[in-house]
């Protein structure tokens, strides 16, 4: 299942699971109202194969009405990959300094980035068994690494990002519990070329852009190899841990 797949890494991502012939169905969510194109396309080439379902995760009743859906697939979902979030949209703009920053925008970047994954995890765990295997990755960036931070700047996205590891980290020690085969995991795609990086592309180093497609690969290739000892974890999309 993959959240947000209408456009960018998200899309790619269920391209690249409906290429695999051992994948049974692919779920993908889009916001309601929002242009699939894209997506029908895919849906009349795979059939039955894929499902689109409308998900808001900053709308309680979209929520509520997703976790009544999740409970009807049988055996649960075997992976879950968080790719929703915003950088910046009509009247939010990466801050170059605190002077910069106002509350309304900050919330935004928080209500998307960092609770929307969480209220998705607590929408899909119930309809999983204490003893199934599966995995929930929430797809976070390397500015929201504390350790990591040495330029400042970008004071919402970085944190944001800051908060949806730590909500992971939280999430996968109490899962340890209940959920004792499950991995939950935050994962650092690297610089994509997509419509979320491309106002500041201008910046990154020859060689250290990629595209959608391939990082699409390293994510799914990273993520089929994990195991419940690698849960909570910050990842690269080379498989090494980011500091957090």
């Amino acid at each position: 299942m993959v959240i947000g797949a209408n456009r960018g890494i998200g899309l790619e991502l269920v391209k690249a699971q409906l290429r695999e012939v051992g994948v049974s169905r692919v779920i993908a969510t889009h916001r309601p109202g929002v242009e699939l194109q894209k997506l029908d396309i895919l849906t009349r080439l795979h059939g039955e194969r894929l499902s689109l379902r409308p998900l808001d995760v900053t709308e309680d009743a979209s929520l509520e009405a997703f976790a009544r859906y999740l409970k009807t697939q049988e055996g649960g979902i075997d992976l879950t990959i968080h790719a929703a979030g915003i950088l910046h949209e009509e009247n939010i703009d990466p801050e170059k300094s605190f002077a910069q920053c106002n509350a309304r925008n900050l919330k935004r970047l928080f209500e998307v980035n960092s609770v929307g994954p969480l209220m998705v995890a607590a929408a899909l765990l119930p309809a999983h068994s204490r003893k199934r295997r599966f995995t929930f990755a929430a797809l976070s960036a390397m500015v929201g690494s504390i350790g990591d931070n040495r330029l400042g700047g970008w004071y919402g996205y970085r944190a944001s990002k800051t908060a949806l590891n730590q909500f992971v980290k939280t999430l996968a020690n109490e899962c340890r519990v209940k959920y004792p085969r499950a991995s939950i995991v935050a994962i650092h795609p690297g610089t994509t070329d997509t419509d979320l990086s491309r106002p500041f592309q201008r910046n990154v180093k020859p060689g250290k852009l990629y595209s959608a497609e391939q990082s699409a690969s390293r994510i799914l290739n990273v993520l089929k190899d994990i195991g419940s000892e690698e849960s909570g974890q910050f990842l690269n999309w080379d498989g090494s841990q980011i500091p957090w």
